[in-house]
């Protein structure tokens, strides 16, 4: 991180905390922040559900809700980018304040609620981006929506034609009752739905599922087995959570989804355990809690396929994303590794132990 990128950080730290990152999308989107553009090797390059990456190291969604500055975060070192979560129509989310920084614990809690400007906007903008990386949409559902597993279907055959991938998102615990729809039942029915208008697109793309670190092991194997069952392509494992355990900041307490580094043990055990679960027959992306070259190498070692950040990048900037994939190239380097889907997997088994 150079002097410029510390000295934006701290200003943007003296912000209520929704304040700067809308700041920061629109710093992004205006080009007053350098772009790295492509971080690649042939060590790094790599492909998860028949997408070309050239790095793993994805961005996360929430960070661009609704897709205000894609087209330079695809230029920002990431090997794949994922923007969202979109609605049908568009929607305020939770009252504020609603974004919490725990400084102390390198952490971030959001209640946001999935406010956002809606799957028509959000498409009308994906349509003018030109993607110099896999760029994807994270699938809500309205609040007020009578039928929220049709929901994701409607923003899929809306926004689809514009991206290369979905994710189905139904481990926001921001939504009341959203995370119900991980239960076998209503699972299997919901993605049934999607996988159909899926389908139905001029250009069909590979469809991601997102889940809770919060899930009991039953209720994950539950999902390993819907998820192989249903078709998906990826599972993205794992969303906020709702745990405080540990944390010393003053917000602790707030209502929401907790991310950032205290999630990184929580969330790489539920990877491990959904890879043993999958027996590697389903692609993974290892997202909670990473900051560094050696998280991102842990989640692989536990069973991602490829990775996604975002609350560290509150603390460290948006050069972390090409820090990490640089800095993964030459651990890879110096291991003799030929390229990095040789390590995924390879330590899973330290990631189950009690």
């Amino acid at each position: 991180m150079n002097i410029v990128e510390c000295a934006g950080l701290a200003a943007l730290h003296r912000l209520d905390p929704e304040r700067a990152h809308g700041l920061a999308i629109r710093a992004v989107s205006l080009g007053l922040v350098p772009l790295p553009g492509a971080v690649s090797s042939p060590r790094l390059a790599t492909s998860i559900a028949g997408l070309t990456l050239p790095n793993p190291v994805g961005l996360a969604a929430g960070f661009d809700k609704n897709a205000e500055a894609a087209g330079p975060l695809t230029r920002a070192g990431f090997g794949f980018v994922e923007v969202g979560a979109a609605t049908p129509r568009p929607q305020p989310g939770n009252p504020k304040p609603r974004l919490f920084r725990l400084r102390e614990d390198r952490a971030v809690i959001n209640r946001f609620g999935f406010n956002n400007d809606g799957a028509g906007a959000v498409a009308a903008r994906l349509s003018h981006v030109e993607r110099k990386v896999p760029v994807g949409i994270n699938l809500g559902a309205n609040k007020d929506s009578s039928d929220r597993a049709a929901d994701f279907a409607k923003v899929l055959a809306t926004v689809g034609p514009h991206v290369d991938f979905a994710t189905v998102n139904v481990s926001s615990p921001n939504t009341e009752k959203l995370r119900d729809l991980q239960g076998k039942a209503a699972l299997s029915a919901l993605l049934a739905g999607v996988l159909a208008t899926r389908d139905t697109l001029d250009r069909p793309i590979p469809i991601f599922l997102k889940i809770a670190p919060d899930l009991t092991d039953a209720e994950l194997a539950d999902v390993a087995e819907v998820a192989m069952l249903a078709g998906i392509d990826a599972v993205i494992a794992t969303n906020t959570t709702l745990s405080r355990d540990g944390l010393a900041s003053r917000h602790k307490a707030e209502a929401g989804g907790l991310s950032g580094r205290p999630l990184l043990r929580k969330s790489t055990r539920v990877l491990a355990r959904l890879s043993q679960l999958t027996e590697g027959r389903l692609p993974l992306i290892g997202v909670g809690g990473i900051s560094s070259a050696e998280d991102a190498r842990q989640k692989i070692l536990a069973g991602a396929s490829a990775v996604q950040l975002y609350s560290a990048l509150v603390y460290q900037g948006l050069s972390l994303a090409a820090r990490i994939a640089r800095e993964l190239d030459a651990m890879l380097k110096r291991e003799g590794v030929d390229n990095i889907s040789d390590l995924v997997g390879q330590g899973r088994d330290a990631w189950l132990k009690p």
